[in-house]
């Protein structure tokens, strides 16, 4: 990325973190050219796409300063979860939102679906062809149950931009991101032990562990640094905590990233007390800056993080091609994968592996950063016009994701009745927990073009959601049709 989009792009953050509210003056182009050691072209050019963008505007002879009539929500609160292990439950509010995946007619902004209509894709595509085309049919064999080997070495190499030195021997390939976590919690835990996680955390994760029969301790969360560590400390003193899983990388649903010296004071807090972490970084590549955060993993001395990832979010979902970096666990996790599924499908292995093998993974991830980063902007200046007073949004750093607290004590299940009958779908905060707290939020997803249709359907929400307050107000009940747009 060029100098001067990299200076706009600093502090278009800055501006997003409320470091420069409405109405303020920006730092001048002298102050910003002695300060990051650039020319003043350079910064002339960065605050032009600034002005571009709608974050900056020019006064004559008095420098640039952000539109006073940008309304900027305050960042989501961090969580209060109760702090002692519960079982799960959630397990309908999940199936309900998968049953409305099938519906084209839907609008879907509660999904966690990647664009797959980008053209970056087609080599994936072709490579695809060719592979079932081929005469020896390898691609129809079983492979090792430790994955395709060619695709195990792309996946070491991509690996250095987190940080990590993997082999190809310490790679596990699995059916997804969802098979990689479920097969490390099996391998670590047992019926009723405490799983450690962060709050609000992936819907998917809380049902692999009401699987497996164990209890999660939320711990709270703060949406632009990550897990509390000094309330894990807490939890970690009073509980017999098994494992530690989250998401430290463009975190789903908040879409932080987590500070590297936190990073390394988790690590070093989980040496102290002698538990493993469970790392899901599904989304670490897409980071809406490059180079990627670094994981986890990368600062692991003694192998007790187990690395997580897919392909699903970057690439596509129905590629179903996943892995797991387990370090000392790697037996269990073989063991593990071997009674559950087997060997992973060989054809899109062999096909993921051209693909980055031939450099168009990274091509991909280019376009698709800049363009996640843009709808995640414009997603949340439509939440900004469109939501009521009141309502909290995160400020992503990566992914496609964006979490919306409500005012408190809203009724969520009405709201999902009328937009149901809306053709629109969200997905309910109350998935996202153990215990189904956060029931005044919703998670929204910008990965696919930002359209009329959506932002009327991000417009319809927000309308709803306000005659909801002002019929609970009256103490009234919500027409099933919704409000008229």
């Amino acid at each position: 990325m060029t100098l001067y989009l990299n200076l706009a792009e600093f502090i278009s953050s800055r501006i997003e973190q409320g470091l420069y509210g409405p109405g303020e003056r920006l730092p001048s182009v002298r102050t910003l050219s002695h300060e990051h050691g650039v020319s003043l072209t350079t910064v002339q050019q960065a605050y032009r796409v600034l002005e571009c963008s709608g974050l900056a505007i020019p006064r004559p002879k008095s420098g640039y300063f952000v539109p006073a009539n940008r309304r900027i929500a305050p960042l989501p609160q961090m969580g209060r979860p109760i702090l002692r292990p519960v079982d799960i439950s959630q397990w309908d509010m999940v199936q309900e939102l998968m049953r409305f995946d099938e519906n084209a007619d839907i609008v879907q902004l509660g999904c966690g679906m990647p664009d797959i209509t980008a053209p970056t894709l087609k080599p994936l595509l072709t490579a695809m062809a060719r592979i079932s085309r081929r005469s020896d049919n390898a691609s129809l064999q079983y492979n090792r149950i430790q994955g395709v080997l060619a695709l195990r070495e792309q996946i070491a190499r991509l690996s250095i931009d987190s940080g990590c030195r993997l082999n190809p021997a310490d790679i596990v390939v699995t059916s997804g991101c969802q098979e990689a976590l479920s097969t490390a919690i099996r391998a670590i835990c047992s019926p009723g032990d405490i799983v450690a996680i962060a709050s609000p955390s992936y819907h998917g994760m809380m049902q692999i562990l009401k699987a497996a029969d164990l209890k999660a301790l939320e711990i709270p969360t703060d949406p632009v640094t990550g897990i509390n560590l000094e309330a894990l400390e807490m939890a970690m003193e009073q509980w017999p905590i098994k494992v530690i899983q989250l998401t430290a990388n463009c975190n789903n649903p908040l879409g932080y990233i987590m500070p590297d010296e936190r990073k390394l004071k988790l690590i070093r807090m989980a040496q102290r007390f002698d538990v493993p972490i469970i790392e899901d970084d599904i989304y670490g590549d897409l980071s809406h800056r490059y180079p990627r955060p670094r994981s986890l993993k990368s600062f692991d001395e003694d192998n007790r993080v187990l690395l997580c990832s897919s392909f699903s979010k970057t690439v596509a979902p129905g590629l179903r091609v996943g892995w797991i970096a387990p370090g000392r666990y790697l037996p269990q996790v073989l063991h593990m994968k071997y009674i559950g599924s087997g060997a992973t499908a060989t054809q899109p292995q062999l096909a993921v592996a051209e693909f980055i093998a031939k450099g168009n993974y990274l091509l991909h991830l280019r376009r698709m950063r800049k363009q996640y980063k843009r709808n995640g902007d414009l997603m949340s200046e439509w939440v900004n016009r469109y939501f009521p007073a009141g309502t909290r949004v995160s400020q992503p750093q990566g992914g496609f994701t964006l979490w919306v607290e409500l005012p408190d004590e809203f009724d969520i299940y009405t709201l999902n009745q009328l937009l149901e009958a809306q053709d629109i779908q969200v997905a309910n905060g109350n998935m996202f927990s153990a215990a189904g707290k956060y029931r005044n939020c919703i998670r929204l997803n910008f990965a696919n073009a930002p359209t009329r249709k959506v932002e009327m359907a991000v417009l319809k929400v927000g309308q709803t959601i306000s005659q909801l307050k002002q019929l609970e107000a009256n103490g009234g009940q919500a027409r099933q049709d919704g409000p008229t747009v």
